[in-house]
């Protein structure tokens, strides 16, 4: 309860909850180093997206290190999907843009999006990159460019290039300190924190 917390540790958390993008979705399909999912969980906080999805039909379903996500996982909520197209229709019923990171000759440059309305990332398998299923489903591709030898990098760097880019584009928007939420929804959140 909050009367339990100190002044300075419920403004945290309210500031913090006030900056939440409900409109920035992360989605994670069959990574299976639970290193690389920790630390993607941990940008997650960092930049403020509150829920991550976790579409795992190949894979099992990773345990989150709390050294590596340095408990970020305690503030970000998941939700479970067991098939590509479940986790892709939840997402569009809900009204996210779903944007698929790929090595693909169809996708477009990362700095060319625009990263601030409803959109969903997805980041995928070291190895396989995503799904055949999840390239048909989303409604688009996109790429980080490099210039060196090597194709791709590292998919939680991945992730902090892409989720730091929609920070930019979000900040230069106003898109933080003002709250998607109403009042009442964010102290409910408050409440539910402060017991955490």
């Amino acid at each position: 309860m909050r009367k339990f917390r100190t002044e300075s540790r419920i403004k945290k958390i309210s500031d913090t909850i006030r900056n939440r993008q409900f409109s920035l979705r992360v989605v994670i399909e069959n990574v299976h180093d639970p290193h690389n999912v920790s630390a993607i969980f941990r940008t997650c906080d960092a930049v403020g997206v509150p829920k991550v999805s976790l579409i795992y039909t190949v894979e099992e379903f990773p345990k989150i290190s709390k050294v590596t996500s340095a408990s970020a996982k305690k503030w970000i909520e998941t939700e479970k999907f067991n098939s590509v197209t479940e986790g892709v229709d939840s997402l569009h019923t809900e009204g996210f843009k779903v944007l698929a990171s790929a090595v693909d000759k169809n996708a477009r440059n990362l700095y060319d999006l625009d990263l601030t309305g409803k959109i969903a990332l997805v980041f995928a398998n070291e190895h396989r990159g995503i799904s055949e299923e999840m390239k048909k489903k989303a409604d688009e591709l996109f790429y980080i460019p490099m210039y060196g030898m090597i194709q791709s990098l590292n998919v939680s760097v991945a992730a902090a290039v892409a989720l730091y880019e929609s920070q930019r584009q979000r900040k230069i928007k106003g898109m933080y300190g003002k709250s998607e939420l109403t009042e009442e929804e964010i102290n409910k959140l408050i409440d539910n924190w402060c017991e955490k």
